[in-house]
């Protein structure tokens, strides 16, 4: 992969300095994995950081027998950059939704290129909290209709992770179990909308590829409160 391309696949290496990209994709391990494959597990967390080049992960709390999906993460996210800097143990492991291709940079070197690069740290400082923002307005949606707290986590998908088509923004066929997890609502009320959204035309779906299209964009957004 090139420097320039790395650069604008992850929004975390936007502001890097050339020198810096160069080093860091010297060190990264490619991994593929293929789908329902655990590609971090808990006692992981910690070792290293993980770029999604392409495909979807699912993060993932496991308590016995019974596992909850906490976040969904698609092409130019990264996730484990928590785990390298508190050195606190994790309950929680990644699974591949899709085929998946991951960049894993280790723990040493990441923290050594964080302090080298102050606009690289000053970068990651930015996302951490932009995703803090993401985790207190689902605080604050909690009490939302459960039809509204759907199209805010599809629209929020679909604007990290979608790719724009004729069919409208594009985003994987997520399980309705993991769908119902992020979004805190039921297996059964979020098969219903999902349903009504489809008989509307703001959805469609394509099982067949594993592909959800966010049709009607506008819509779902209104619907979500965020226009």
């Amino acid at each position: 992969m090139h420097t320039e391309v790395f650069s604008e696949l992850f929004p975390l290496m936007s502001t890097a300095n050339p020198q810096t990209l160069e080093w860091l994709l010297s060190v990264a391990v490619e991994h593929e994995y293929p789908a329902g494959r655990a590609v971090l597990m808990e006692d992981a967390w910690g070792n290293a950081v993980y770029f999604v080049v392409s495909g979807w992960v699912k993060v993932r709390r496991t308590v016995g027998e019974d596992s909850v999906a906490l976040a969904i993460l698609g092409r130019g996210d990264f996730f484990g950059e928590m785990a390298i800097l508190d050195e606190s143990p994790r309950s929680t492991d990644v699974i591949a939704l899709s085929p998946v291709k991951l960049l894993s940079i280790s723990r040493e070197r990441f923290i050594h290129i964080l302090f080298k690069d102050p606009q690289l740290h000053h970068r990651m400082l930015q996302l951490m909290v932009r995703r803090l923002r993401h985790v207190n307005v689902r605080l604050q949606m909690r009490s939302s209709p459960p039809a509204v707290k759907l199209a805010h986590t599809l629209v929020s998908l679909g604007e990290s992770y979608g790719q724009e088509t004729q069919q409208g923004r594009e985003i994987f066929n997520i399980p309705f179990k993991d769908l119902a997890d992020v979004t805190e609502i039921g297996v059964e009320e979020t098969t219903k909308i999902i349903e009504k959204l489809d008989e509307k035309g703001w959805i469609k779906i394509d099982t067949v590829n594993q592909v959800l299209y966010l049709v009607n964009f506008r819509q779902l957004m209104n619907l979500a409160g965020k226009v």
